[in-house]
């Protein structure tokens, strides 16, 4: 008797990865009227069970932090979940020679789970780096093109800010920014006598209800994740969204292999690791989103291999892994002796700095090329794993000496991070490494890394500037070290190791990494155009961070779905007009 293949279902689009660009998409394109599956390679997300805001550091073992604090910054048991700098058969690699480390994640919403919500516009001459001073590229798109996305996306998600007009800065639709803690005031003063503008920062948090969501309650947990959804996570503003439409599959566990190829010179599949099987699966649709974050999308690209495309889809120009950025990160610390006098106070406010300074010497000339904006933050938040460490070195004795010297030192210590924009260098990229294979039987990615001039440079005013702050505002320095000193397969060593020539961060430690897919005009020199669509392959899209042709000193999750979104509409139109 002859048998039939049974039909198999082939949906409209298909995204990778569910974070900021993938949930954006998700939304965008299923309240357009089509339909999406989503590839997430981690579990579903329960905020009600899998978040801590709420949890004290006594209802854990080891407060959280595992056996002799292991755990200890980011990866702690506290941290919304599904975060690392260590994947458990899932590694990857450095050159000889070369330190990265790389921060992923495993569930849904990515990595807009445990983000730091800080939501920065990229300014005009961001978009046109090359023209301003000849060095890098321009992107093929400018600032006046993706405005109109930046305000759809902080409509819809919710961003706190003020109306500054400060050049290459620019506002955004805000909702009112908290008030200012005691620290940051007194920080605020010491920037005005040094004529760095402070003003209140720009975070994705809500300050008033928008959309069902309430507005944040002050308890400073962010990073634990948010049961009120009153911090921005794709997980639960974007996916939500596109899950009410009734037109988004999404497949949890699914662990991404290869991008397959039709007959037609088009995408067709996507080939997948079943997580809870271990099985091979696919799944088919007439465009595809790769949304697996910059690096991870990369490698996805790279790993599907053809007659076609040898070196990877979508690669004909060589581009794909190439041009790998992070932001220049550096630290200090200051301890400033009046605030042991302050009177116990609730300091707790948003999850993150009240107030920071955006880059306040645009257009006047430094001792290197850009610029970067400084994070700061300290006081009296909640205390944990770790925070008496140095009063503990400097302190003599023990017991009831040492009990009143860890109270009285409580809230005294502000710390404050560069967050600087380095230029894209041939020896900075990533690739497959040939002998390397996670888990599932997939090439991994191996690391090349330098930091140029330029960026040494800047890491070196950083530390001059933090010095001038803390002195000018009262403080003492004590030393500066950076937010994830552990050690990774990658190479990465202690941190104030890291910090030589001018106290500059490893490569990846900012996690904010882009670059490896770029956009551009020309097929020769760039894999994706003006539309973030493949040059050689027209129903594939990238919707994250890898289409960057540069890393401002702004952070990049914005740009991400203000990108994502546009991407996405110009998607939608094709798909209607059958042009896909």
């Amino acid at each position: 008797m002859l048998q039939l293949n049974p039909h198999r279902k082939v949906y409209d689009v298909c995204i990778i990865g569910s974070g900021a660009g993938g949930g954006t998409a998700a939304k965008v394109l299923t309240e357009g009227g089509l339909n999406v599956v989503m590839l997430e390679a981690g579990p579903r997300l329960n905020p009600d069970k899998d978040f801590k805001e709420h949890v004290w550091p006594y209802q854990l073992p080891h407060r959280g932090v595992g056996v002799g604090g292991k755990q200890s910054g980011i990866g702690n048991e506290f941290m919304a979940p599904n975060g690392f700098w260590e994947i458990e058969g899932e590694p990857y690699t450095a050159a000889p020679g070369s330190s990265f480390r790389w921060f992923r994640s495993r569930i849904e919403g990515g990595r807009t789970n445990h983000w730091g919500r800080i939501a920065l516009r990229f300014g005009p001459a961001d978009f046109r780096a090359h023209s301003t001073d000849g060095l890098g590229d321009d992107w093929p798109i400018t600032y006046e093109e993706l405005a109109p996305y930046y305000d759809k996306v902080e409509s819809y998600i919710g961003v706190f800010g003020s109306k500054e007009n400060i050049l290459n800065s620019p506002d955004g639709v805000f909702m009112p920014p908290p008030k200012p803690r005691c620290t940051e005031n007194l920080i605020k003063k010491a920037c005005d006598k040094l004529n760095i503008t402070c003003i209140p920062s720009r975070l994705a948090i809500l300050t008033k209800p928008l959309n069902d969501r309430d507005a944040c309650h002050y308890c400073a947990q962010c990073g634990r994740g948010c049961r009120t959804a009153s911090n921005f996570s794709s997980s639960q503003v974007m996916i939500p969204s596109a899950a009410a439409t009734g037109r988004l599959t999404m497949i949890a566990n699914a662990m991404a292999r290869e991008i397959v190829m039709g007959s037609n010179d088009k995408v067709e599949a996507i080939s997948y690791i079943d997580k809870s099987t271990k099985s091979e699966q696919r799944v088919y649709a007439k465009s595809v989103v790769v949304a697996a974050s910059a690096c991870e999308s990369a490698r996805l690209l790279l790993n599907s291999r053809s007659h076609a495309f040898p070196a990877g889809l979508a690669n004909s120009s060589g581009v794909v892994g190439r041009y790998l950025t992070d932001s220049v990160g550096s630290d200090l610390t200051g301890y400033f002796p009046q605030l042991e006098k302050m009177p116990v106070h609730n300091h707790d406010g948003v999850g993150g700095m009240h107030m920071y300074m955006p880059w306040w010497r645009f257009g006047k000339k430094n001792e290197f090329l850009r610029g970067y904006h400084i994070e700061f933050g300290g006081g009296r938040d909640m205390p944990g794993v770790g925070g008496f460490d140095y009063v503990c070195e400097k302190q003599e004795g023990y017991g009831t000496s040492l009990k009143q010297k860890c109270r009285s030192s409580y809230g005294t210590f502000i710390g404050f991070s560069g967050r600087g924009e380095m230029i894209p260098n041939e020896h900075s990229f990533c690739e497959l490494d040939p002998e390397v294979k996670d888990k599932w039987g997939i090439p991994v990615l191996r690391f090349h890394w330098q930091w140029g001039e330029n960026e040494n440079r800047m890491a070196a005013d950083m530390q001059q500037t933090f010095r001038a702050i803390i002195e000018a505002a009262g403080g003492t320095v004590i030393g500066g070290t950076l937010r994830h000193p552990q050690k990774s397969s990658a190479g990465a060593s202690n941190a104030l190791d890291q910090q030589a020539a001018g106290r500059i961060s490893v490569g990846g430690a900012i996690i904010h990494e882009l670059g490896t897919v770029r956009m551009g005009n020309d097929p020769r020199t760039s894999a994706l155009n003006r539309n973030c669509q493949g040059h050689d392959v027209k129903n594939l899209f990238v919707s994250d961070a890898a289409p960057f042709v540069s890393n401002p000193d702004k952070n990049p999750t914005l740009t991400i779905m203000a990108l994502a979104w546009k991407t996405s509409e110009y998607l939608l139109d094709q798909a209607k007009k059958g042009e896909l």
